[in-house]
């Protein structure tokens, strides 16, 4: 395995301080995450025994914590069994794993039985996080028959540390969760999350531009919904036959800004002053084209660069905040469908594990949690 020094990612400041990243060298800035990593390894099937399929979501958790281990990666589900259909949108599962692969089914919700609204039902996505307090949050983008005709609306479900349902957030300016990350503070939780259904269905298939991305403020205690604002706005979105539904995906916060991997238009873009601003910004283009193809989940690295994984092609790209692509490795190499490169439509979570060694990332292809290493 590759060696990487160490860097503290975070400092925690409380009384209302938040988690913020520790500067790093100029040289260490420059050198580049993922470049020392040199091979990839599955560390375990993402299947629960009720047969859940495609893997979304992921999440490290930091902090043991009721029948939560620090460590563990938490992976969200959106289709159900083969046998079922493999229907997008239906699958309800979060599977923990340990690092030596070890599975365990951390939480099957039942979206009959839901405390709350959750329009459309249940069809977990990539939207998920795991915070120090022990509550996990994931995202919901339901389908009756795993189609983009019958999208709905959806809803965040929060889950305590014994991975049981205790509310829903919905309605307001929650339309089609896609992904989410979560800066903490002693008293309160940030969330942003993107949403992908503001008119993808009604105009389908073409691409309309009402993604947004939504700054929710949750109690720390409670997670209750203290306030919601939209903070990024105008990103395009389509239906898509294979995928569901394009749109906003990856979401990682550094240094105050938000960088938000733009899917349909393979680019990065950030929104300066997340926490604070009160309106809605389409952010400024960090990065387009080049290696980016279709990025999907997004994860900011020890080194402060951007992690993306592409849903066009398979591989992970590592970008500067200032826009360089400074290094590309290919994760995934099943053939995807006629005319399209190899890993097309593999990859979507992408996290840091909890020793910083190497990158955790799902893969559709495999139903499987594996690590570049």
């Amino acid at each position: 395995m590759a060696s990487w020094r160490r860097v503290s990612l975070v400092a925690a400041v409380f009384g209302g301080g938040l988690l913020a990243a520790t500067p790093m060298p100029a040289a260490a800035a420059t050198h580049g995450f993922i470049r020392e990593f040199e091979s990839t390894r599955q560390i375990a099937s993402t299947v629960p025994k009720n047969g859940d399929l495609n893997p979304y979501g992921l999440a490290v958790v930091p902090r043991s914590i009721g029948d939560l281990k620090a460590g563990d990666a938490l992976v969200s589900n959106f289709n159900n069994r083969l046998s079922a259909g493999n229907l997008q949108g239906t699958g309800t599962t979060i599977v923990e794993i340990s690092p030596s692969g070890h599975l365990r089914v951390f939480a099957a919700i039942d979206p009959k039985t839901l405390p709350g609204a959750c329009p459309g039902g249940v069809g977990l996505t990539t939207a998920l996080v795991a915070l120090r307090s022990g509550w996990v949050i994931v995202g919901s983008l339901p389908t009756s028959d795993g189609t983009s005709a019958t999208m709905k609306a959806g809803c965040l479900l929060v889950l305590n540390s014994r991975g049981k349902v205790v509310r829903t957030i919905s309605g307001g300016n929650i339309n089609g969760p896609w992904d989410m990350t979560a800066v903490e503070s002693r008293d309160r939780v940030t969330l942003f999350v993107t949403n992908v259904l503001n008119g993808t269905v009604a105009h389908s298939p073409n691409v309309v531009n009402g993604g947004t991305v939504v700054r929710l403020v949750l109690s720390a205690e409670d997670a209750s919904l203290q306030s919601s604002i939209v903070v990024g706005r105008n990103f395009p979105e389509r239906t898509d036959a294979s995928s569901l539904v394009v749109g906003p995906t990856g979401v990682g916060f550094r240094d105050g800004s938000l960088f938000v991997a733009d899917s349909v238009n393979s680019r990065i873009v950030r929104i300066s002053n997340a926490l604070q601003r009160t309106t809605a910004s389409g952010g400024r283009v960090v990065s387009v084209g080049g290696a980016l193809s279709d990025p999907l989940g997004l994860a900011v690295a020890p080194n402060g660069d951007i992690l993306t994984v592409n849903g066009g092609d398979g591989n992970i790209v590592e970008t500067t905040p200032g826009g360089a692509q400074i290094a590309v490795k290919t994760l995934d190499t099943t053939p995807g469908p006629p005319g399209t490169p190899a890993g097309n439509g593999a990859l979507f979570g992408v996290a840091i594990p909890a020793d910083q060694e190497g990158v955790y990332f799902v893969d559709d292809a495999t139903n499987a949690l594996s690590i570049l290493e």
